[in-house]
């Protein structure tokens, strides 16, 4: 067994970044003895290398020059902790292409060109691992690619994007808006100052998209899932929400079928009782159903400097013991081309509805006429007087199983009514 060190370069050094330098170093003789040989921190890239940093490095370690990085012999793993399509990608590729195994944590480039990273590092013979990429600490990749091979994955669900579970955990709790919950989120660090990523939902459709093509084996990028925010939410529909038994929880979905592979980031109704209405605060939690473990719940953390180093730190232990071992890296996924995606419009489920109307009779009759005409049919309705000097109302409809494509129409319809002054809602509810 080979003794001698192997090689990190990191690329850039911000909260991770930092927590992966810094246990490097307090657990070296842990690592080493896990490893069979120590790992040495041999280059880091940074923006600014005079900036004051927490973690105390040795001197010489930092560049601002990436060739720095990929032209050090003594590099074995990169580690990409920079964010971000550019310049990430690039550098991802180009350490494939000089030979050196990689673990990244960036969502971004893996929903887009994982597939291809992973082809070209099975050309140079190195590993690609991007654990960190999805639920942060929380171990999901690695079972999707190692523990449930043998499974045929039938779905996968789960609440992936912190920030945007800590806002609706607020606003169920509080009964706050979205607006003030945002601000809040942003002053405790857990939004960004632009947080369109995380409150679109695109964030979470990026690591929709790794898991689908993991777990069906196909070629699902981040463009084949549907993805709409939490920002029409208000503090009514969670109290509607609550009163009909149900939790906001903003979803990330995908199912195989015959027909195709649906992707899907949406806010939707959960029942209370079901144990993801109750994941709340800034964690994570993924469930897999598959036709031989049935369904499995993976829960925990899914960001933060300390759970995204274990992460991190789990791939780069698992190239290093293969690199001791002189273990050649697993073959590539075998992943099929021609899986249709199939369209939200073929979705089917059932639907709550919140409406601004004149407050008068007939007006729920007319509703439900034009629901009816695309047979959509109502469960319950729920109806409110609002503003009695406006003579305005509002209405809550659950309906029955219907289509995305009537609901979408529907919507249109209602909003041409006199009688609708507004459609203020219109949220899909999940029960599995």
């Amino acid at each position: 067994m080979s003794k001698s060190p192997i090689g990190i370069g990191m690329l850039g050094m911000g909260v991770v970044g930092s927590g992966v330098a810094s246990t490097l170093d307090q657990k070296r003789d842990q690592l080493t003895a896990l490893i069979g040989c120590p790992l040495d921190l041999k280059g880091v890239l940074v923006r600014d290398a005079a900036k004051p940093r927490a973690q105390k490095l040795p001197p010489g370690i930092l560049t601002t020059n990436a060739e720095d990085i990929f032209n050090n012999p003594e590099i074995d793993i990169v580690v990409e902790l920079m964010g971000g399509q550019d310049p990430a990608f690039d550098y991802i590729r180009k350490s494939i292409d000089q030979g050196m195994h990689v673990v990244t944590a960036n969502k971004e480039v893996m929903a887009r060109h994982g597939p291809d990273l992973l082809l070209a590092a099975q050309d140079r013979n190195v590993q690609v691992l991007f654990e960190a990429s999805v639920a942060g600490g929380t171990p999901i990749i690695a079972p999707l690619m190692r523990d449930l091979v043998a499974n045929e994955i039938i779905g996968i669900r789960g609440i992936i994007n912190g920030t945007t579970n800590y806002i609706l955990t607020r606003m169920a709790n509080e009964g706050a808006d979205f607006d003030a919950t945002l601000k809040d989120a942003q002053a405790l660090g857990y939004a960004e100052a632009d947080p369109t990523n995380d409150i679109e939902g695109i964030d979470a459709s990026y690591k929709l998209a790794i898991l689908a093509t993991l777990a069906f084996r196909a070629r699902v990028r981040d463009t084949d899932v549907f993805h709409e925010g939490i920002t029409k939410l208000t503090a009514r529909d969670f109290q509607y929400a609550d009163e009909l038994g149900y939790a906001i929880k903003l979803l990330a979905i995908a199912n195989s079928s015959e027909g195709g592979v649906q992707a899907r980031v949406y806010p939707a109704l959960v029942p209370q009782d079901m144990m993801i209405a109750k994941v709340d605060g800034v964690l994570n939690a993924v469930e897999i159903e598959a036709d031989l473990t049935g369904n499995l719940l993976f829960h925990g953390a899914g960001a933060g400097s300390l759970p995204t180093t274990s992460a991190v730190l789990a791939d780069v232990i698992d190239i290093a013991r293969n690199i001791v071992s002189s273990v050649a890296p697993p073959p590539s996924l075998s992943l099929s081309d021609d899986v249709r995606i199939r369209s939200m419009l073929e979705l089917e489920t059932r639907y709550y509805v919140r409406l601004t109307t004149t407050d008068r009779p007939g007006v729920l009759a007319q509703v439900g006429t034009v629901l009816g005409d695309l047979n959509i049919s109502i469960a319950s309705a729920i109806q409110k007087e609002m503003d009695d000097q406006a003579k305005q109302a509002e209405i809550v409809l659950m309906t029955h199983r219907a289509s995305e494509a009537a609901m979408q129409q529907a919507i249109q319809r209602l909003n041409a009514l006199d009688v609708v002054a507004e459609v203020g809602n219109m949220i899909r509810v999940e029960e599995w």
